[in-house]
């Protein structure tokens, strides 16, 4: 049997167009870089981060690029690709230098997002290491870190009491990062004091039994044109295996890096 010559040209027509149908709808996602690689021992990275790229890919919205090194901060050119940059680990070995500094601080600065999770942000705090009776610094504070995160970790004064299940609360309902998220529970490290005096806009919120305090857990804030999304879960893949945990990273990323959440 033969086709109409149109049935025959709208095919061809057809197969041509999805494979740029295709290409479109992968240009159109959102750049994400996650930098990962490092943290505590009781901090399983290469666990949590495979896990926090899966929630974002899922969810149809991310092009994700996990890289496992600072050294991708060096070079400005390189990051400008990307839409957001999402902290992934607690730096405790390596350098970045002065310029990858530099590059972070303007890729935001210029209008693009910054996401921290658990505790990236103690990365650059103070840090000293024993050598025979004396404690000596071996990393000074970078300050500026401190106020694009908004609130930090600092090694001696945060803190969190056992792992345990807590409610989460949240307090800015008409937020699109949570709107339509009810109160929660979560199964995690609940973060305590952390350190900071920027202005943020806290989201959510837990009582910790450990500070006697309620404490932010979900924030943002701006950071020169750009925006910054904070968030202090993740201490393993259990505690990210969680409904409403997973649309307050999605729309958390999607914000911070478009100033939206769709």
């Amino acid at each position: 049997m033969r086709l109409p010559l149109i049935a025959l040209i709208a095919a061809a027509l057809l197969c041509g167009a999805l494979p740029g149908s295709a290409a479109d709808a992968q240009s159109a996602k959102i750049k994400l870089l996650l930098i990962t690689g490092d943290d505590v021992g009781a901090h399983k990275w290469q666990e949590t981060a495979p896990a926090t790229r899966d929630i974002l890919a899922k969810s149809g919205r991310f092009d994700v690029k996990v890289v496992e090194d600072l050294a991708c901060l060096d070079n400005a050119d390189e990051l400008k690709p990307f839409d957001v940059i999402f902290l992934h680990r607690y730096h405790t070995k390596g350098h970045l230098s002065d310029k990858g500094k530099e590059n972070l601080l303007s890729f935001v600065k210029d209008g693009k997002g910054f996401v921290v999770a658990h505790l990236a942000s103690a990365s650059f705090g103070l840090r000293k290491k024993k050598e025979g009776d004396k404690m000596v610094v071996v990393q000074e504070p970078w300050e500026e870190f401190q106020k694009l995160c908004g609130r930090v970790w600092v090694m001696g004064t945060s803190g969190h009491g056992p792992r345990a299940p807590f409610k989460v609360k949240i307090v800015n309902a008409k937020n699109p990062i949570v709107k339509g998220i009810a109160d929660f529970e979560a199964d995690d490290e609940l973060y305590a004091k952390l350190q900071g005096d920027a202005k943020i806009n806290v989201l959510a919120t837990a009582d910790s039994d450990w500070s006697k305090k309620t404490e932010p857990l979900v924030f943002t804030l701006n950071y020169g044109k750009g925006r910054v999304f904070h968030e202090a879960f993740g201490h393993d893949v259990k505690s990210l295996k969680n409904d409403s945990i997973e649309k307050i990273i999605c729309r958390g990323c999607e914000w911070a890096a478009t100033g939206k959440v769709k």
